[in-house]
């Protein structure tokens, strides 16, 4: 398995971790009531499976699987899948900031760099997307 995608694969199951503990508060707090200021854990928990879990994996096995390159790079340009994955877990960083800290601005800044993320990792997979035999 090439490094990036064990990268990316150990981030999506280090979210799921914790992604999963929020959801297991948030639920034990629907049957228990702990604090009215638990539904506040609900973005994080969204955005940690969502993005940081979800993504992350399906990011990963696309660079793991999809057809090599047989006359260049057999990933082609990896340098722009490493940055992807510094985007994205830049941008999941932002968006739980300001949920943490409610600076303005930082869930935008955020969203822009996940976007940056897919958009680069599209761009570097893009030529590895062929029919068989071709």
């Amino acid at each position: 398995m090439p490094r990036l995608s064990c990268w990316f694969i150990r981030a999506a199951l280090i979210y799921l971790a914790v992604g999963f503990t929020l959801g297991a508060l948030l639920l034990a707090h629907k049957g228990l009531g702990f604090s009215p200021l638990m539904w506040r854990l609900l973005p994080f928990h969204m955005e940690m499976l969502l993005l940081g879990w979800f993504m992350q994996l399906a990011m990963g096995v696309a660079f793991w699987i999809l057809p090599r390159f047989v006359h260049s790079a057999p990933r082609g340009n990896e340098k722009l899948s490493w940055f992807a994955f510094v985007l994205v877990n830049l941008g999941i960083g932002c968006v739980l900031a300001e949920a943490t800290f409610l600076v303005q601005g930082l869930a935008l800044a955020g969203r822009v760099a996940e976007l940056g993320g897919v958009l680069l990792f599209v761009l570097g997979a893009w030529g590895r997307v062929r029919p068989t035999g071709a």
